[in-house]
């Protein structure tokens, strides 16, 4: 036992609307959303399996925003995560929140997303427990309504039985401070994700990660998150304390990523063979971050596996761009690995109908062996 939540019986929603036909865009929110679900996905945040973790951008209609956590709510039984950024609106007259969408509308209820739909698709998961994270927006009247009242959205937001966290700006530049790549409140939980918290626990808890992150917000004048929470679940250990893991080590930082090529490659097949592929696949991803620099042989086996691991969980595309990228560099080598990239990609442009490009890498192949063999004659 990790202590976290079950990666393989949990699940993750991330919704992000960027793009808008009449309101305000929101640029960062789109960089939210990938990055938050590499953190979680990330084998030494919380190590939830991609398929796990369903990223929705810019939805058009409610059933784009609504199904999605129906599913997830559905197929999870320990832990179920809803993550929405962008703008919130504020009936004019009920006070009722709503998340907007693409085509959304100022003070035009039914062109958003009702929270309280929202809230019901929650109630209605099997999940042990639930966490919310609201990175809202407001303006206008909104902005004026929700003046000296710091708890009125958290309280709104409220889920029986869930941890809800919010961030309730009142305007966009507080939001999303210029030159910078993501909101205030999931900037500032990123960077939480990313380096841990020095002097932290080993495993952060919901309440922990809302504390620092007041704090540092705090520190930078910038809005303060807002928490509801029922039934004890801020106590959720939800990610690892990646500070700890950094600390008192004294060792190049060359060797500490060679050792996780070595050890992520080991680790990855070992999930294969144990038909967990899905597993296999964030810490292949990491792995092919984290090599050592120069350590072009590495990046080939690396890039072998990943290619190999998302063939099987059906992504060929994306196995074919990571292909690509090693084809790119296999002109500097003539050793086997070099060859097995030219055989793969072209195996992979065949089946997806790119005959002639499958036989210029073939092609490619055959120069590699040809130059392999006159430089050990």
């Amino acid at each position: 036992m990790t202590g976290l939540p079950d990666p393989a019986a949990s699940r993750a929603v991330l919704i992000g609307t960027a793009g808008y036909r009449y309101l305000a865009g929101l640029p960062t929110v789109e960089a939210n959303v990938r990055d938050l679900a590499a953190e979680l996905c990330d084998a030494t945040v919380w190590g939830l399996p991609e398929p796990h973790c369903t990223s929705v951008l810019d939805p058009e209609h409610p059933a784009d925003l609504l199904d999605a956590v129906h599913r997830a709510g559905d197929e999870a039984t320990d832990t179920l995560l809803v993550y929405f950024a962008g703008h919130g609106m504020r009936d004019t007259e009920t006070d009722d929140l709503y998340l907007a969408l693409h085509g959304s509308q100022q003070n035009v209820g039914y062109t958003a997303v009702g929270y309280q739909h929202l809230r019901s698709a929650l109630r209605d998961s099997q999940a042990q427990r639930k966490v919310v994270l609201l990175d809202c927006c407001f303006s206008g009247r909104a902005a004026r309504m929700l003046a000296g009242e710091e708890d009125a959205l958290a309280e709104q937001a409220a889920v029986e039985g869930a941890y809800v966290l919010t961030a309730s700006p009142r305007d966009r530049a507080a939001l999303a401070p210029d030159g910078e790549r993501h909101t205030a409140f999931t900037g500032e939980l990123l960077r939480i994700l990313r380096d841990g918290i020095p002097d932290g626990p080993e495993l952060i808890d919901l309440d922990t990660l809302c504390r620092t992150m007041e704090a540092r917000l705090r520190s930078k004048n910038r809005p303060l998150p807002q928490r509801a929470t029922e039934g004890g679940v801020g106590r959720l250990k939800l990610v690892r304390n990646r500070a700890l893991g950094l600390r008192d080590v004294d060792v190049l930082e060359a060797d500490v990523r060679a050792a996780m090529a070595g050890a992520g490659i080991v680790l990855a097949r070992s999930l294969r063979a144990a038909g967990r592929s899905g597993d296999a696949l964030p810490i292949l991803r990491l792995t092919l971050q984290e090599r050592a620099p120069g350590g072009e042989g590495d990046l080939l086996a690396v890039q072998l596996e990943l290619s190999e691991v998302l063939s099987e969980t059906g992504r060929t595309r994306e196995a074919i761009e990571v292909l690509e990228q090693a084809f790119a560099q296999v002109h500097r080598f003539y050793g086997p690995e070099a060859v097995q990239v030219c055989r793969r990609l072209a195996a992979l442009l065949q089946e997806s109908g790119n005959h002639i490009e499958a036989c210029a890498v073939l092609e490619h192949a055959l120069d590699l062996l040809q130059d392999g063999s006159r430089a050990l004659a």
